[in-house]
């Protein structure tokens, strides 16, 4: 038997390639998808694409209300998605956010007798948020070891962070050879129902500064060609 994972797949570019990368390194996949009430719902149907691209044991769509966390732009649509880059914590950020999934991870994780969760946070082209970094993630390893029936009992949890020192080129490029189809994958803070990228907030702007410095073809659907069209 292989070992399982819980995979935190939200849709995006990172959180795809972290799915072939687990599956690469031979576990049995387990994906988790959250609808937070985001500002749009096209990265679950991408992520429900991805899992059943890659053949996952099983994916789950918890459903959490979190519209009530009015400071985040990706949870109070009367809050514009800014364009370009800023400094300090965009208003993109999401209060907790990466804590509350993990929690749910981990908790589905010891249902299943997992020891094993990936998200795909990454500190170095990436938009500044808190919850992303190396210290975050071992400071929530530690926790899950001294909180959870699994781990007392002598089954240690492993919070996998593979992209988490890697550029957002490096990252395409793993993906590429890990048989990742990007073109079903969503970044973009404010895709249409149909999924198709503004092109113009953060997460397009890093995403296709990945794809031009990986040298690699953008399979991204922007609303801009849609209109060429």
């Amino acid at each position: 038997m292989f070992e399982k994972a819980i995979i935190l797949l939200s849709g995006g570019l990172d959180s795809a390639t972290v799915l072939a990368v687990a599956k690469k390194q031979g576990y049995d996949c387990y994906a988790m998808s959250i609808n937070y009430h985001q500002r749009h719902s096209a990265e679950l149907a991408a992520a429900r694409k991805i899992a059943d691209f890659f053949k996952v044991v099983d994916f789950k769509v918890v459903e959490l209300d979190l519209s009530w966390l009015s400071s985040s732009a990706l949870t109070n649509q009367s809050i514009d998605i800014p364009e370009g880059p800023l400094g300090g914590i965009p208003v993109t950020y999401v209060p907790a956010r990466n804590t509350i999934m993990m929690a749910l991870a981990l908790a589905w994780a010891e249902n299943i007798n997992c020891y094993n969760i990936f998200i795909g946070v990454n500190a170095v082209d990436y938009s500044g948020y808190p919850d992303c970094r190396q210290e975050y993630i071992n400071s929530f390893q530690a926790m899950a070891n001294l909180a959870t029936k699994t781990a007392v009992e002598g089954n240690e949890i492993k919070i996998h962070t593979p992209l988490i020192d890697l550029s957002k080129s490096q990252i395409i490029r793993k993906g590429n050879k890990y048989g990742v189809d990007y073109s079903m994958t969503i970044s973009c803070y404010q895709a249409t129902k149909e999924g198709f990228a503004c092109g113009k907030c953060d997460s397009c702007r890093l995403r296709k500064e990945g794809f031009l410095s990986a040298k690699v073809n953008d399979p991204t659907s922007y609303v801009e060609q849609t209109r060429k069209n």
